[in-house]
C-alpha cells in the first residue's frame, strides 16, 4: 500500500489546483508580438492569445525565458498553470535563476490580491514540500534559487528553512552547503544574481555561518565543511590566514 501525501504534498497540489482556478480563461494581450526568428512562428504566438491550451515542453519554455515581450505579466499570467506544474516535475537545471526572473519580470507581487496570493502560496508550497521531502524532484539549491529570484529576497525562505528541522531538511542542508561553499567562500554568489547580489549574498552566508554548524554535526556533515562553514564566518582576508584554510588556490 502506498503511502498517504504528506500535509506539505497535499498543500502543494492545492497550490496548483488554485492557480489554475486563478489563472483559467487568461491569454496574452492581443496585439502581443514577438521576433519570429529568435521565438517562435505566428502560430506559435496564437496560441497565447487562446485560453488553456497547452503548450509543448519547447514552446513553453521560449515563452517564459523571452525577455522581451510587450506585456510579460499578461503573458506569464497565460501560462502559469503549466509552468507551475513543469517547474515543479523537475529538474529545472540550468535555467534555474531564469525561469525564477520571469516571475520577477511580471511583477506579480503588484497584480491583484486573489493573482498575487496564488503565486505566493504556490511558491511557499513548493518550498515546503521540498524541503520535506528526502528526494524532491527539484534539488532544494535549485528551487532556492527560483524562489530567491522570484521574490527578490532570500530571507523568508531562509525562515522557513530555520523552523524545519529533522533529517530531510538537514540533509539537504549538508548538499546546499557542499555544493555552494566554494562560491561563497569567494564572496560570490553561487548564481548569477539579477538585482541585489550583494545582498543576498551577504544574507545566505550569515544565515549558513548562524545556523549549519550545529544542524551539520548532527547530520554527520565531515569536518571539512564543517571547517569551511566556519571560515565563511571570517572577514574574506582573514580566511586566507587561518590556520584550517587549506591551502588551495580560489
Amino acid at each position: 500500500m502506498s503511502a498517504e501525501p504528506s500535509l506539505e504534498r497535499l498543500r502543494l497540489h492545492a497550490a496548483l489546483d488554485r492557480l489554475a482556478l486563478t489563472f483559467a480563461g487568461l491569454t496574452a494581450r492581443p496585439d502581443e508580438h514577438n521576433c519570429v526568428c529568435h521565438w517562435g512562428d505566428a502560430e506559435e504566438l496564437a496560441l497565447l492569445k487562446t485560453a488553456d491550451t497547452e503548450l509543448d515542453p519547447d514552446l513553453l519554455r521560449r515563452t517564459w525565458d523571452a525577455p522581451d515581450w510587450t506585456d510579460h505579466a499578461s503573458v506569464l499570467r497565460r501560462i502559469l498553470p503549466q509552468f507551475a506544474r513543469t517547474l515543479v516535475g523537475g529538474p529545472v537545471d540550468p535555467w534555474q535563476a531564469e525561469a525564477g526572473r520571469s516571475f520577477a519580470r511580471g511583477r506579480w507581487q503588484c497584480w491583484p490580491a486573489e493573482q498575487a496570493g496564488a503565486v505566493r502560496e504556490f511558491l511557499h508550497a513548493w518550498w515546503a514540500d521540498t524541503l520535506t521531502d528526502p528526494s524532491p524532484a527539484v534539488p532544494v539549491h535549485d528551487v532556492l534559487v527560483v524562489i530567491t529570484e522570484a521574490s527578490a529576497a532570500v530571507g523568508p525562505w531562509l525562515g522557513v528553512w530555520e523552523t524545519l528541522t529533522g533529517p530531510p531538511a538537514d540533509a539537504h542542508l549538508a548538499v546546499l552547503a557542499e555544493r555552494w561553499e566554494w562560491e561563497l567562500i569567494g564572496d560570490q554568489l553561487p548564481w548569477s544574481g539579477w538585482d541585489n547580489e550583494e545582498e543576498i549574498r551577504t544574507e545566505l552566508t550569515a544565515w549558513l555561518v548562524r545556523n549549519a554548524p550545529t544542524r551539520l554535526r548532527a547530520h554527520g556533515a565531515p569536518p571539512e565543511l564543517l571547517n569551511r562553514i566556519r571560515l565563511l564566518g571570517l572577514p574574506g582576508a582573514d580566511r586566507w590566514e587561518d590556520p584550517g584554510w587549506d591551502g588551495g588556490p580560489y
